[in-house]
């Protein structure tokens, strides 16, 4: 009799296969004291164990197929540039030099540090790269153990990974065996895992905690990736049932090729504008080949969170925003001003002792407080600017005087560049982040002073309804369709209509298909998300009847719990 677990489902669809199990060795880290004039010694050691894990890398990112996504280069870049990072490279030495200890017993010593400061972060997306550094101390534990990253055996035709968890440089070892889906025990939605999956467009479930030893080598195993489900050793009737949906699976995903072309146009006539969201200057391929109208949402961190421990300087910042502009061809390219707090800050910034990080100095607020930093970014934006049309967003606004001090500098920037003779675009359009309950209610006076307005609904549910997603105890209660959401993203969208002002949404919402005609109904034009999940949302967006959402209205206003919108849903 089979069994069935239950995970986070990543991409969608429907994979039937055959388990390929990948094993997870947990390296045993030995503590001993060495003698002091061994110390030189067992830092070269280490210091060994670190080129050489470095060196694997480097071969394993030069052997990156033509075919493979862009997100793949850029995770194992990070890697390797966490190899550079004096956090992972330096601290051991003193460690070792101060406790006289083994190289592996500081490197645990130093990871137990970091991982500790990771779990302080609020934002998800930098909170799991916790798992990125995991996978680079394994690496080096493994270097020092004088083991060597192999790849693995051959796959039959139909396999499916299961894997306790899978870096950036598993995925290239794997280059050569075609997977039908993954399965880890470990993994969230913003996992680098994850993330290459939806852009592989192949089904996932992460989570599954103990899916690696419950499951045996060539295991028929079924992955529904929309619904979070593994089924392990499925009967015949089972089996019948997820052959049919696997069927109408790849029959949509060979449809949705047939509209990457069109227009994302309602069946009413109705014109939608369809953006995508990206990390990196690299992402601006995927969001055009997948046919984005602009980017949405371009996150500038990338650049803040880098190992030097000098912040990035003002013409380095130009060429990263000047690469996009330019590459996006002439389409908008929407790029928000760093949204770092003092729990998620790099090492040039001083660490904070809030006791609640996500309601302390982030966002906006920094920016305020680090006037310099601030400035530098927007004479970077602006003179990138000439290069594309470029517009800036402003992350987590609560009050006005946040954008008139923000335009003060945009404009005193302005007549710098102006009078040194530095091109830029003198209308530059300036929009706000709306994310917390504050903005969101008073959206209205912050139009008068903004161009347009993005939702970040990610941040906007956690705030209006008090529950964090990562907690387990709390997050089945962050719930997107929760009335009080629905009133405040009504609030916002009717507001900006009424007003004449753009309004986008770049948060998941934004990329859940199951949300589409939600948000259609409640007004929405502009969606931004995941270059992948692109078609998907046209295909609802081609079928969607405006006239026939609109008269819904009403009720999902009046509807008192979740259930009651997702009965509403249902009927749409």
């Amino acid at each position: 009799m089979g069994i069935t677990l239950h995970g986070i489902g990543i991409g969608g669809g429907v994979a039937i296969g055959h388990a390929h199990v990948i094993s997870h060795n947990e390296i045993e880290i030995a503590h001993y004291t060495i003698a002091e004039q061994d110390v030189p010694q067992e830092i070269a050691r280490f210091d060994g164990a670190i080129r050489l894990a470095r060196q694997e890398l480097e071969t394993l990112w030069g052997s990156i197929p033509e075919h493979a996504p862009a997100e793949l280069g850029a995770f194992l870049s990070l890697h390797i540039m966490l190899l550079n990072d004096h956090t992972l490279t330096a601290e051991p030495h003193l460690i070792i030099e101060a406790q006289h200890c083994n190289a592996e017993w500081a490197l645990k010593q130093q990871l137990d540090i970091l991982l500790a400061q990771f779990d302080e972060i609020e934002e998800e997306y930098l909170r799991e790269r916790r798992a990125d550094v995991i996978q680079v101390t394994d690496r080096i534990f493994k270097a020092l153990a004088g083991h060597h990253s192999q790849p693995p055996a051959p796959a039959r035709p139909d396999s499916i990974l299961v894997a306790h968890d899978l870096s950036p440089a598993d995925m290239v070892l794997f280059k050569d065996t075609e997977y039908h889906a993954f399965i880890t025990d470990v993994g969230g939605p913003t996992s680098h895992t994850a993330i290459l999956a939806r852009s592989l467009d192949l089904p996932a479930v992460l989570a599954l905690r103990h899916a690696q030893a419950l499951i045996r080598e060539d295991e028929l195993i079924i992955v529904d990736g929309i619904n979070g489900v593994v089924i392990v050793d499925p009967d015949e009737q089972v089996l019948v049932e997820y052959r049919a949906r696997q069927s109408d699976w790849q029959a949509s995903q060979r449809a949705l090729q047939d509209i990457r072309y069109a227009q994302p146009v309602t069946r009413d006539g109705e014109e939608i504008e369809l953006l995508a969201n990206i990390e990196l200057p690299a992402d601006t391929a995927q969001a055009l080949a997948q046919g984005a109208s602009g980017v949405g949402l371009f996150r500038s961190e990338f650049l803040f969170l880098r190992d030097e421990d000098d912040l990035p300087t003002e013409d380095e910042q130009f060429e990263a925003y000047r690469q996009v502009a330019e590459s996006m061809q002439g389409h908008p390219v929407v790029i928000r001003t760093i949204d770092l707090g003092k729990d998620k800050i790099p090492k040039w910034q001083e660490e904070s002792d809030s006791p609640n990080p996500a309601l302390g100095l982030t966002g906006i607020r920094l920016c305020m407080a680090e006037t310099q930093l601030f400035r530098t970014q927007l004479r970077a934006l602006l003179r990138a600017s000439a290069y594309g049309k470029i517009k800036l967003l402003v992350p987590m606004l609560s009050n006005l005087n946040e954008v008139r001090q923000t335009r003060r500098h945009l404009e005193e920037i302005k007549e710098q560049l102006a009078a040194d003779g530095i091109p830029f675009d003198a209308g530059i359009e300036l929009g706000g982040m709306i994310e917390v309950p504050a903005a969101a209610l008073t959206v209205g006076a912050f139009l008068k002073q903004l161009d347009f307005v993005s939702i970040g609904t990610n941040d906007l549910i956690q705030y209006t309804l008090a529950v964090d997603r990562n907690d387990d105890a709390v997050s089945y209660l962050h719930d997107p369709l929760h009335p009080a959401v629905i009133q405040l993203l009504h609030h916002v969208i009717s507001t900006a209509d009424r007003i004449g002002k753009p309004v986008s949404m770049c948060g998941e919402m934004a990329g859940d298909p199951q949300l589409t005609t939600l948000l259609l109904a409640l007004g929405l034009r502009r969606f931004s998300m995941l270059p992948a999940q692109l078609l998907k949302v046209k295909r609802r967006i081609l079928d969607a009847d405006m006239g026939k959402l609109q008269r819904a209205v009403p009720e999902l206003l009046q509807a008192e719990d979740a259930n009651a919108v997702r009965a509403l849903l249902a009927d749409l």
